[in-house]
């Protein structure tokens, strides 16, 4: 049984109301919250196209977050999905800001706000280690192991060691994987 248009927008807008409201840090925060949604929860997308949008989202400019809300609200709940996900990617953050940017601004040099602010970055480095540990996994099996770790390591020099611009080294990576044949696994 398919579900109706109403109840998958509702959905949309529901998973991303969630994460914009437990989405503390913006952005790279946000991601495993999503993936959590999409691919786990309601299975909108599996890993490999979730990790297509997330590159081509980071490969675009603007926030990352509302990127992914538009695009996924779009494709699986049409138009009035996007603008649902959209809305609800985007409200949390926008009410919280009114309602507490005087109070967060008279306290922003609070030991205890700082505290808190230190505490939540080791959990939202947690949940990006877990998300780019399960992409990798995914290259592993669509690449093989020698090739994901080449690239791997290949992506880790020219971002760190060369200090190249990401879109540069997705845009790269981009075309490598037009330019290559994979080779498919006889099942």
């Amino acid at each position: 049984m398919t579900k109706s248009k109403w109840s998958v927008n509702k959905d949309l807008f529901i998973s991303f109301l969630r994460t914009g409201l437990l989405g503390y840090g913006g952005g790279p925060s946000t991601i495993p919250l999503v993936h959590k949604e999409v691919v786990q929860q309601y299975k909108w997308m599996d890993d490999q196209e979730f990790g297509n949008v997330l590159a081509l989202g980071n490969s675009l400019p603007g926030p990352i977050m509302t990127k992914m809300a538009g695009y996924i609200g779009y494709r699986i709940g049409g138009f009035t999905g996007m603008i649902g996900a959209l809305i609800a990617a985007v409200l949390p953050t926008v009410l919280l800001m009114i309602a507490l940017i005087s109070f967060l601004v008279s306290f922003r040099d609070s030991s205890i706000v700082q505290g808190m602010t230190q505490a939540i970055a080791p959990v939202v480095g947690v949940l990006l280690f877990m998300l780019a540990f399960n992409f990798f996994r995914n290259s592993i099996k669509g690449l093989g192991l020698p090739i994901a770790i080449s690239l791997s390591v290949v992506s880790i020099i020219v971002y760190v060691v060369l200090n190249w611009h990401p879109v540069l080294l997705i845009g790269a990576l981009i075309v490598y994987a037009l330019t290559t044949k994979p080779k498919r696994k006889e099942v």
